[in-house]
């Protein structure tokens, strides 16, 4: 039995990721951007991507259905880079309502913002100096042999090991079942809260745009 959550005017959380979109003129790969909205919870929702200046911007499917506990992508693009837009703050707003429902459920606004350019100069050289010291001479410092191989920058085997179980974790606590929730076999102290729920399904959200950035 599917449990659902009382939502009231309105009130629904909803999770979407990132939180704001950011164009560059300069930058052409800058100009197409991704929303990811997720919807951890048991029932289907349906989604409306809604713009205050929908005339700089298309949306590919503005309009759809998030199966439950599922995610998708709705690919922005800014259509009318010039001058004249550059550090207009526009504003996208994502309402969810329940599927064959017209009720709106929940709504999350996403700034939006072209800047002239992004910024590549290199940081300013900074002046070191040399630190004073109380101990006579040049002792020898102790040294500790390395036992393990060490790596610098990204690594090429991919995600760490702590990334890996953070994000199985925030799976097999998505589907766990709700409190509420009868005829499962798991016992009541492995029912989790829906604020539970959506704490795993905003971290997997983290976790996974970690993950396809390695």
């Amino acid at each position: 039995m599917q449990h659902q959550p009382q939502v009231t005017d309105g009130k629904l959380p909803i999770f979407v990721f990132p939180t704001s979109l950011t164009f560059f003129s300069d930058d052409q790969s800058s100009h197409k951007q991704v929303l990811t909205l997720y919807n951890p919870y048991d029932f289907p929702l349906k989604f409306k991507v809604l713009s205050t200046t929908p005339r700089k911007y298309t949306v590919v499917d503005s309009e759809g259905t998030i199966r439950p506990r599922c995610c998708v992508d709705v690919v922005i693009r800014h259509v009318d880079i010039c001058i004249n837009n550059e550090g207009v703050k526009d504003k996208f707003r994502i309402q969810v309502s329940e599927y064959g429902q017209r009720k709106i459920l929940g709504k999350k606004d996403v700034m939006s913002v072209l800047f002239p350019k992004r910024e590549t100069s290199p940081p300013k050289e900074e002046n070191f100096h040399s630190l004073s010291t109380s101990i006579a001479g040049n002792p020898e410092l102790p040294q500790t042999p390395i036992t393990t191989r060490q790596t610098t920058g990204r690594s090429a085997t991919g995600p760490s090991y702590i990334i890996i179980f953070t994000a199985v974790m925030c799976i097999a606590a998505l589907a766990m079942p709700t409190h509420g929730e009868k005829d499962t076999k798991w016992p009541e102290y492995l029912h989790l809260s829906l604020s539970q729920k959506l704490i795993a399904a905003y971290i997997l959200g983290l976790v996974t745009m970690v993950i396809l950035k390695v």
